[in-house]
């Protein structure tokens, strides 16, 4: 795993590409650990994450699947991860997912963590999971059919099949579709701007508010709102921001609190 800082996003990179940037268990775990790094790290702002080389990310590497026919190698992914699954979700700093190349099973459902998604036009995605004899793993079912609907859920979801670019973006699974070597700037260049106009206190709070709100109804998550809402009203980030409006000049916000 790679990761590198400049102007407030701390950039990962997936890092295996002669394995197509396959995931072993120990790489899964050091890419949670590179978040919550990040996310505790007051300079940084906004996160992008990508593949090293020509892939996104392959999903499970072939030999770790191998491996958990074993049931003691399967008690040990249950019980040793060290993570939950839902991590990404939880976390106070957006995530940017930059697909430089093609995603499959779990590779996947790492882009589907991220808050926004641009992606390479000549990459394909997949689920992959039903043509392993395997079921929707670490919440892609239930990411899915938010995301994209439940049609469109159980097609990716049933089939594994590839999809492309064009269908991607069609059916919101991502909001960006570049030229492969643009993927990355693009991505970056979106999360600068987050980094040095966007509240972090505020990004944070926005970010509960869309993930805890998939699951509560209109009233409760408005009622939520109107008391967020007033404790940003009493926020010094509200006044910072008007502030520099009426100075013309960008805002100076404060790190969040306990990053």
């Amino acid at each position: 795993m790679l990761a590198a800082t400049a102007g407030g996003v701390r950039t990962i990179w997936f890092d295996r590409p002669d394995r197509r940037n396959a995931m072993s268990l120990e790489m899964f775990r050091d890419y949670y650990a590179a978040l919550v790094a990040a996310d505790a790290d007051p300079q940084v702002r906004a996160i992008v994450v990508t593949g090293a080389g020509d892939w996104f990310c392959a999903g499970a590497d072939p030999e770790a699947l191998v491996a958990l026919l074993d049931e003691h190698n399967r008690d040990l992914l249950a019980d040793e991860f060290g993570f939950p699954p839902h991590l990404p979700s939880t976390l106070g700093t957006p995530i940017v997912a930059a697909v430089n190349g093609g995603a499959a099973g779990l590779g996947l459902v790492h882009a589907l963590y991220a808050d926004v998604r641009f992606l390479s036009e000549r990459a394909r995605l997949s689920t992959s999971f039903s043509r392993l004899g395997l079921v929707g793993e670490y919440g892609s079912a239930w990411l899915l059919p938010r995301l994209i609907g439940v049609g469109n859920a159980l097609d990716l979801l049933l089939s594994g099949r590839k999809v492309d670019a064009t269908e991607a973006y069609r059916i919101g699974l991502v909001q960006r579709v570049l030229p492969r070597d643009e993927v990355l700037a693009e991505a970056q260049a979106y999360a600068a701007d987050l980094a040095e106009h966007c509240s972090p206190a505020s990004m944070a709070v926005i970010r509960q508010q869309v993930w805890s709100g998939l699951e509560t109804g209109a009233a409760e998550a408005a009622g939520d709102a109107v008391r967020l809402m007033t404790a940003s009203l009493a926020g010094a980030d509200f006044g910072e921001a008007l502030l520099s409006q009426a100075q013309g000049r960008a805002p100076r916000f404060a790190p969040r609190a306990g990053a």
